[in-house]
């Protein structure tokens, strides 16, 4: 049962989701909780509903989450977890929303985490797993077997890297233990197997040469599907596919092909004259063929300055000319698709940031500030706000952003440890060198190795000594 993003589900969810993020935003929570719980009860797949529920619930607890409250809540919920294991033998749906269930009054619940993260991985749900599973080992670093449980759901989920740093980390600690030795070994298998495709034959799924009798039609269907394909190949279908739009001229699905195509064979003049009949043919508009086409636009002058030659007297000069060309493209394209799409709060949030990278600091709030309304870059623009804020030297209002941004990112992966580090980076600046600490510290204790959050916190306690 595949997880699913935003896009992946429904018209009618897509708008009661916006609706339940609105009302986070404006922190009618109980709201939003009922609208989360309502869509997640239909279609508990949806991950990108049960995140925002999850952030939800933790707003709704606040920092309140005494000895006491924590105690009656473990008591009280003791009948609905029973219920939950029951259901978790035949129903692990039912047992996911029983775990929700419990999360909504008390979402820092362990038994209620623990209760989920085994529903979420019965129903075939690791990144939902992860969700719980992160949570309980920030509270359990120590549990090796929450740690191997969270580096499985990781692996399951697509997040290699992170299980690898998981595994490691706990065979520094212990290097002799066998069990924690094998689970590194047993991970880079099953990397070795999905990436060289055999993991599709040991399940029987594979094998498909053996269904198709003609083996031509095999060959081909195997090359069309290969999502990188060699140049060979890439030359055998652009033949195949102009071939046929030869006799298809208004197939827009070959000409999408034969576009991406030219593009990965890095011919993007080519790449270029499909996107643009496509866009020439299109009814309606439509905003990511638009970007696509500024993105190969982009990728050529990329190529023209990479083709220049080093030696030349005139090298310097072509190179700062062919880089103000591209600056100036993409700024001028980007606002245009602005102009014409001015509710799209993705090109917004592009805009944003090519405003930042040219030093339009002004233009560049502003745009991000548009940009916080679309659920799926919130974070990303209260990031960049923080660092525009930075910029212009309006350090409070900086802090300030970056603590919203950590507060409303749940899951302690990179863009986490970034936020953190940034704010760490402001509270620097402002001279409070105690508030900076407790954020460099807060990587510290999950990722010793990131950026330069070793030194900074050594140095710090060194200076207290």
């Amino acid at each position: 049962m595949p997880e699913k993003n935003l896009d992946e589900v429904s018209a009618s969810w897509r708008d009661l989701y916006e609706k339940g993020y609105a009302a986070l935003q404006r922190q009618n929570l109980d709201y939003a909780i009922n609208i989360f719980n309502q869509i997640l009860q239909k279609e508990p797949t949806f991950f990108d509903c049960r995140e925002a529920l999850r952030l939800a619930q933790l707003k709704k607890a606040g920092g309140a989450s005494g000895f006491f409250k924590k105690a009656f809540g473990t008591v009280s919920c003791q009948p609905m977890i029973a219920k939950g294991r029951l259901a978790l033998r035949s129903n692990p749906l039912e047992a996911l929303h029983i775990a929700e269930q419990i999360l909504n009054s008390d979402p820092h619940n362990s038994m209620a985490h623990s209760l989920l993260a085994d529903a979420a991985l019965a129903a075939s749900l690791p990144r939902t797993a992860v969700l719980s599973l992160e949570m309980l080992f920030k509270n359990s670093p120590n549990d090796n077997k929450l740690a191997i449980k969270l580096a499985e759901a990781l692996t399951l989920a697509g997040q290699v890297a992170k299980a690898e740093t998981i595994y490691s980390d706990l065979m520094r600690h212990d290097p002799g233990n066998i069990e924690i030795g094998q689970a590194l070994k047993n991970l880079s298998a099953r990397r070795t197997m999905q990436e060289g495709g055999y993991d599709s034959l040991a399940s029987g799924e594979g094998s498909y040469r053996d269904i198709l009798r003609d083996k031509e039609q095999s060959i081909a269907l195997e090359q069309e599907q290969r999502e990188v394909k060699t140049d060979d190949v890439a030359t055998n279908l652009i033949k195949e596919y102009e071939a046929r739009l030869a006799r298809e001229p208004e197939n827009m699905k070959l000409m999408q092909s034969l576009a991406d195509l030219y593009a990965q064979k890095s011919n993007f003049e080519r790449a270029l004259d499909y996107y643009k009949q496509m866009a020439a043919t299109r009814i309606g508009d439509d905003p990511s063929l638009d970007k696509t086409i500024t993105e190969i636009t982009l990728k050529k002058f990329d190529q023209a300055q990479a083709s220049l030659d080093p030696q030349a007297p005139d090298y310097a000069e072509q190179t700062e000319r062919l880089r103000a060309e591209r600056e100036q493209f993409e700024l001028t394209e980007c606002q245009a698709r602005a102009d014409k799409y001015p509710n799209d709060l993705q090109i917004r949030f592009d805009l944003g940031l090519v405003y930042y990278r040219v030093g339009k600091i002004s233009e560049a709030i502003q745009e991000f500030q548009k940009a916080q309304a679309n659920p799926h870059r919130r974070i990303q623009a209260l990031y960049y706000l923080g660092q525009c804020f930075m910029q212009r030297g309006i350090l409070d209002l900086a802090a300030r952003t970056l603590q919203n941004a950590v507060k409303e990112k749940v899951v302690f992966d990179d863009e986490k440890k970034e936020l953190v580090y940034t704010l760490g980076c402001v509270f620097e600046r402002m001279k409070k060198p105690g508030e900076a600490i407790d954020q460099f510290k807060l990587i510290y204790e999950v990722d010793i190795g990131y950026k330069d959050v070793a030194a900074k916190v050594d140095a710090y306690y060194a200076s207290q000594q």
